[in-house]
């Protein structure tokens, strides 16, 4: 059997982290383009403008907000009149994403800088393309990983707390995930037919463990603006141990239930990650999970205020109607659900989701619960 296990070329993280960006890119070449949101210009760029400058020639532009083809062809064609070797994206995941679009479709280096520990798109070889509008269109498969990923984690101690626990719940997933696609053996997403090594599994565990055993005082780092090894280990294991774990082992369960509910308007000011959560909870009892892992992941999100019912993800009166809708969408024979051992089909499906949520209910009702959105 052969395995495949993909790696973003390098990874540096810690406490001023973005300095290391101008001798990153002269590795890779003389000059780059910098792809960056409004909140990159006016309040971290300029802190290390002239040491990035001073490296390589640099080119700016800014993302307009919106990974849809339209705004990727607009970005290819200034960084071809730019010219360079290298493509810089920074800040969040769309601008991340389309960065890596810009870079695959115009041959150059890519560099991902991110200013928010959301999820674990950072490292990995895909770019999510939206319409216009902010509609889901589909993904983009890239030939390779970024070949330098930066992570600041002063910047990520500066952003809103929020963003941080919401790359909790997208971490979160990665062992369940990870295990169900083992224990089925679904290849990965190298596009190449192959699992992963035992190295990824590994690594999504400890993804896993990491969150769980740290994740609230990284959250408390986080409103304090205070960089500490908590705050350190919670940032790598959203970043860059979910983002080995989710493309070298692959996806399930959580994230097929997470696809399902953004077919509903009333989740669109919600997270990935937050929904993601919910969506491992459900899964859980999908996949008849003991209830000791179910006890620990429900007081894990309590305590760091991810959701735990369906209110916390805007549904606090979804009707049957809606809840059928989102089922559907779940068990399309193309959504990752389908990765986990056992068959699902749309009445397993209703019932997890009804009883994650009643779940949820009854330890709230039962005792006082955390920040958040349970």
């Amino acid at each position: 059997m052969i395995t495949t296990t993909l790696f973003p070329g390098r990874y540096i993280q810690g406490y001023g982290a973005v300095k290391r960006l101008g001798p990153e890119v002269a590795r890779l070449g003389k000059s780059a383009f910098l792809i960056g949101s409004n909140t990159v210009f006016r309040q971290i760029l300029p802190a290390f403008w002239e040491e990035l400058d001073g490296c390589a020639r640099v080119v700016t532009a800014k993302f307009s907000g919106e990974c849809c083809d339209d705004e990727i062809d607009r970005l290819v064609k200034l960084a071809d009149k730019a010219g360079g070797e290298v493509v810089i994206g920074m800040g969040g995941g769309k601008v991340m994403d389309t960065a890596k679009a810009v870079a695959h479709l115009s041959k150059r280096y890519l560099v991902i800088v991110p200013t928010i520990a959301a999820s674990d798109a950072p490292c990995s070889a895909v770019s999510v393309i939206y319409t216009p509008d902010g509609v889901y269109n589909r993904p983009m498969p890239h030939p390779r990983n970024p070949d330098a990923v930066i992570v600041d984690t002063k910047i990520i101690a500066d952003a809103p707390v929020r963003f941080l626990v919401a790359g909790m719940g997208d971490a979160l997933s990665t062992w369940f995930e990870a295990e169900s696609c083992r224990n089925k053996s679904v290849a990965n997403m190298s596009f190449t037919g192959d699992t992963g090594a035992m190295t990824a599994y590994a690594l999504a565990h400890l993804c896993y463990r990491t969150v769980i055993e740290y994740g609230l005082v990284a959250r408390m780092a986080c409103e304090s603006h205070s960089v500490v090894p908590a705050l350190e280990r919670v940032v790598e294991a959203n970043t860059l141990l979910s983002g080995l774990g989710f493309e070298s082992c692959g996806l399930a369960g959580a994230h097929g239930i997470q696809i399902g509910f953004t077919a509903l308007k009333e989740t669109e000011d919600y997270l990935h990650g937050e929904i993601v959560a919910f969506g491992t909870q459900a899964s859980l009892f999908l996949t008849g999970r003991n209830k000791e892992t179910i006890d620990e992941v429900y007081s894990f999100c309590e305590s760091v205020g991810l959701p735990t019912t369906l209110a916390g993800i805007g549904l606090p009166e979804i009707s049957d109607a809606d809840l059928d809708k989102v089922a559907g969408v779940i068990v399309d024979k193309d959504n990752p659900v389908h990765n986990e051992s056992m068959p699902v089909t749309r009445d397993s499906v209703l019932a997890a989701i009804r009883l994650a949520d009643h779940y949820g209910k009854s330890r709230k009702s039962s005792h006082n619960v955390g920040p958040g959105k349970a």
